[in-house]
């Protein structure tokens, strides 16, 4: 017969986790103002907040912690770290951030201005931020096909050539670079495919343009690459890397993820000009240029976490695990965005709660929902998310409205998915006694979700 699927790994340590009742997570949802950012970690059972700096590092990783290299300058972790980036990316030029929000706010205080359009696919909340904050525009150019949640098709994260092109034509000179999200988080985790990144540069170079990647979770789209795209099933995840790395003239990493770090990010760059205008703002807000907010023992770290998560054992694992979560909610009908994506299962909560209005914001309803239900924390990839319009201030009620259920790195077991399956169903069983969602209380005027204050419609 033929063997079952089982994880490339073994476990040598574990932490515990503990189980709380139905009152107190009432109590605690409320004390923190039914945002779920809120919550202490102690009063969570599985956590699904994020998969960022939430992995398990390995053996070989541990071991690099302790040789870390602490010299302020000139340390031999930073040159360790940058050895591995250039063979993974190409990229000469490396400059070290305490995770990716820092890498941007480098790169982007040195290359946006007020007035800019960065056009790209789906924007993730942090770079939206920094875009806006600087009094510049976020132009999402995300294929239609995204916003279908059950339609299936391989690379629902591409950029619409079309749509770029049209920005591109209209706005030349108010665009700074062009910046692909690889994979798209706010899409749903969904991938975009080499032959779209090759798009991506061919209309770049027509129009005189550079092109960055959101690189955050690189590994994982060659991953699907190479499983969903014709000509790859042969390469090696770290050539499909370099390939696509190829196509783009710097990159913005959060290490926290497909780094597999705690903390950690990075900008890397095969042009100087970009290099040299950045280090001018990495040194006030990061820290010298061989270490920008990072410890050397963590940049030691990731240098083995980035070589470890660009081979495919470790990649079909943890893939195989989000995929497994969604078999199981296929069993339940319970919607969400297909294909599963790499890092996480998007629910779509406009398609679960039916009853509750996009102004009383169904995906944050489902995410205090689902915590109630079993202690399980997700994250809103939704209306709240996508803050106001920085122009009339009225909310943006035109994307999709989705829980993320984020899965952490070599962390969990296949019986957690089961429980969070069985909660989810739970909660889908009773959707239609759920009729009222949440109001803002209080919001920062900008990536708000992270603060907002919250209370139940009505009351």
């Amino acid at each position: 017969m033929e063997l079952p699927f089982a994880e490339s790994w073994k476990i040598k340590m574990v932490e515990p986790i503990k189980k709380s009742t139905r009152a107190e997570r009432e109590q605690w949802l409320k004390e923190a103002n039914y945002n779920v950012f809120q919550l202490e970690g102690d009063q969570v059972y599985i956590d699904l907040l994020t998969d960022s700096g939430t992995g398990a590092m390995s053996d070989r990783q541990w071991a690099a912690l302790m040789m870390g290299d602490e010299s302020y300058a000139g340390s031999r972790s930073f040159y360790q770290l940058k050895d591995v980036i250039n063979r993974i990316t190409g990229f000469d030029y490396v400059i070290p951030t305490h995770q990716g929000r820092a890498a941007e706010n480098v790169l982007f205080s040195a290359l946006v201005k007020e007035g800019d359009i960065v056009p790209g696919n789906s924007h993730f909340d942090t770079t939206k931020g920094h875009i806006e904050s600087r009094k510049a525009v976020a132009l999402d150019c995300t294929v239609d096909e995204a916003k279908d949640t059950q339609l299936e098709i391989p690379f629902k994260g591409n950029v619409d050539p079309k749509k770029l092109e049209a920005a591109l034509e209209q706005n030349a000179d108010k665009i700074p670079f062009i910046i692909v999200t690889i994979t798209n988080n706010t899409a749903g985790g969904q991938p975009v495919s080499m032959a779209n990144l090759r798009e991506v540069r061919r209309l770049a170079d027509k129009y005189n343009k550079r092109v960055i990647f959101d690189s955050a979770r690189f590994a994982e789209n060659a991953y699907f690459i190479k499983t969903r795209e014709e000509g790859y099933a042969d390469k090696t995840i770290k050539e499909i890397a370099h390939e696509m790395f190829d196509l783009a003239d710097g990159m913005t990493m959060s290490a926290k993820k497909d780094g597999i770090v705690n903390m950690g990010g990075f900008i890397a760059t095969r042009h100087e000009d970009w290099y040299e205008a950045a280090k001018k703002f990495c040194i006030p807000f990061e820290g010298y240029l061989t270490y920008g907010g990072m410890n050397g023992r963590d940049m030691a770290a990731l240098a083995v976490g980035l070589d470890e998560n660009t081979e495919f054992d470790n990649l079909e694992t943890r893939i195989h695990q989000v995929e497994y979560l969604a078999s199981l909610l296929d069993e339940y009908g319970i919607p969400y965005q297909r294909p599963a994506g790499g890092h996480a299962i998007f629910i779509d909560a406009s398609k679960v709660l039916t009853n509750v209005p996009k102004e009383e914001f169904p995906a944050q309803t489902l995410t205090c929902e689902l915590y109630l239900e079993a202690g399980i924390r997700g994250c809103e990839i939704g209306y709240i998310l996508a803050d106001r319009d920085p122009v009339t201030r009225e909310n943006r009620f035109g994307g999709l409205d989705l829980l993320r259920l984020a899965i952490a790195r070599r962390v969990y077991t296949d019986n957690h998915m089961k429980v969070i399956a069985a909660a989810l169903k739970n909660v889908y069983d009773r959707r239609n006694e759920i009729t009222r969602g949440v109001e803002i209380v209080w919001e920062a005027p900008l990536m708000r979700h992270f603060t907002v204050k919250l209370k139940p419609a009505g009351k």
